[in-house]
């Protein structure tokens, strides 16, 4: 069930009016409701699905409460490790299976050997990789008692399998969000406005500029020989707005009805593309993602406080360990240690901590410099993209030598060039709310600081009418089969 999908259209109005009209006055039963309609939710890609959500909400129930009991180091040690073996087994047979089958049997080759073990046809759960951090980062801030478990089920299950960021986040964590099952919430006509205020300009993300994105970039990508560099050019510049647009779309979408279901729900991304270099890109991209590989992998290694060369095997651990979270594929192993190559330098130049403010905080237009960096950093980021994006790393190289060609100074050969021009004035768009949103949540928060009503509501009214005269194409989120 897509976002913005007629299904959705009808299932969420549905969801809202009996959770705040009938069951408003009974915290219990609006917890039971939320577990029971993101049961539904999740299993209308694959009711199968459903069995794999509830295991992982059991294992983690089970165990957390075992955890705060024990006493004795060598049982809570063995308890985490049956977490983290449940969890991270269903997330290695379902997601990386014939990924490592397929490698054995080809390293093998290489030496002459030959094997033929079997491949197993498996579907990927839809956001298998999402939860699965979620309830992990439970387990383990309950061994490390940061955090006491939760005593009523219901109210945990609904936090591991609430609805709206279940399939692509954000990963939250059970210290803040938690704590929001258990307590009564209200409605607040502040909160459910700019709610749907996000959620139109997710929307608008995902419908205009990311669904309309993947038609250039499925054609260049697909067969970049046919096309000049010019085209692959903006090939490459449209799957960066595609992915930033898709993901960060539907982030805002979920965070948009969390708002208006009560709950709050963290920032995920914070305008990357105006990051001044690559450290502050990872601080403002998927921050629910780079917070947990900080505080669960990045911190327990030792992190920076550390002689250079365990700096750099930190460094590289998480970026691998972050490629391979996205897919069982070598180009995402290539994009994330391609990161860590970028993020080196600046770590052992100590300037990864340099840009922790607005850019061009307090003023208008960024200065000569920033934007300079800010182009620079937008350069070498959509070039690690194309490695995210091509079937293999020969392909990326292929693709990237092809687009260094004499032909990049030609005029762009795709068909389709009147329609690209549209999209491009919805990218300029889009970079014009977000840069002057950038210190709000999002790129639409600006609209409301605006003294003119009438021009507020002429805005709404046109995203909305772009969006439905866009709609149709109902692709999936990029993030989904991560």
């Amino acid at each position: 069930m897509l976002f913005h999908s007629i299904e959705f259209a009808l299932f969420f109005p549905v969801v809202f009016v009996i959770y705040w009209f009938v069951l408003k006055a009974h915290l219990k039963a609006q917890n039971a409701f939320i577990l029971l309609v993101s049961y539904v939710f999740y299993g209308w890609w694959d009711y199968r699905f459903l069995l794999l959500i509830l295991t992982s909400t059991l294992v983690d129930y089970i165990i957390s409460r075992q955890l705060h009991t024990s006493q004795r180091l060598f049982e809570r040690r063995l308890l985490l490790a049956i977490s983290l073996s449940a969890n991270l087994g269903m997330l290695m047979v379902f997601k990386y299976y014939n990924f490592f089958i397929d490698n054995f049997v080809a390293a093998f080759q290489f030496f002459g050997a030959s094997l033929s073990p079997r491949s197993v046809s498996l579907i990927l759960p839809v956001g298998i990789s999402f939860y699965t951090f979620q309830t992990l980062s439970y387990t383990i801030d309950i061994f490390k008692k940061k955090i006491a478990p939760s005593s009523d089920f219901i109210a945990f299950a609904a936090f591991v399998s609430f609805f709206p960021q279940l399939v692509a986040g954000p990963i939250e964590r059970a210290k803040s969000f938690l704590p929001q099952f258990h307590q009564p919430r209200q409605f607040r006509y502040e909160a459910a406005i700019d709610g749907l205020r996000q959620i139109l300009w997710g929307l608008f993300k995902k419908v205009v500029i990311a669904d309309n994105c993947a038609e250039y970039v499925n054609m260049t990508f697909g067969e970049p020989s046919a096309y000049s560099g010019s085209a692959l050019f903006f090939g490459m510049i449209f799957f960066s707005f595609q992915i930033y647009c898709d993901f960060s779309g539907y982030s805002d979408i979920a965070i948009g009805l969390s708002k208006l279901l009560g709950f709050r729900l963290k920032q995920n991304f914070a305008f990357p593309y105006f990051s001044r270099n690559v450290a502050e890109f990872w601080r403002r991209w998927h921050i629910s993602l780079s917070t947990w590989f900080r505080d669960y992998l990045y911190i327990p290694l030792g992190g920076s406080r550390v002689n250079n060369a365990r700096k750099i095997r930190n460094t590289f651990v998480v970026f691998w360990v972050s490629g391979f979270w996205h897919g069982a594929n070598w180009t995402f192993i290539f994009w994330g240690l391609l990161h860590a190559i970028y993020f080196l330098p600046l770590l052992l130049l100590g300037q990864n901590r340099k840009y922790l403010d607005v850019t061009a905080q307090d003023r208008i237009l960024p200065s000569i410099r920033e934007l300079w960096n800010i182009s620079l950093t937008f350069t070498w980021i959509s070039v690690a993209w194309v490695f995210f994006r091509a079937d293999s790393i020969g392909n990326a190289f292929d693709y990237l030598k092809m687009l260094v060609s004499p032909s990049l100074f030609s005029v762009p050969n795709f068909e389709g060039a009147d329609s690209a021009i549209i999209l491009l004035l919805g990218i300029i768009f889009l970079l014009v709310m977000e840069w002057m949103s950038r210190k709000y949540e999002y790129g639409l928060a600006i609209i409301e600081k605006l003294p003119n009503r009438l021009l507020r509501y002429a805005i709404y009214y046109t995203l909305i009418f772009v969006i439905y005269y866009f709609n149709g194409k109902e692709q999936e989120f990029i993030y989904f089969q991560f």
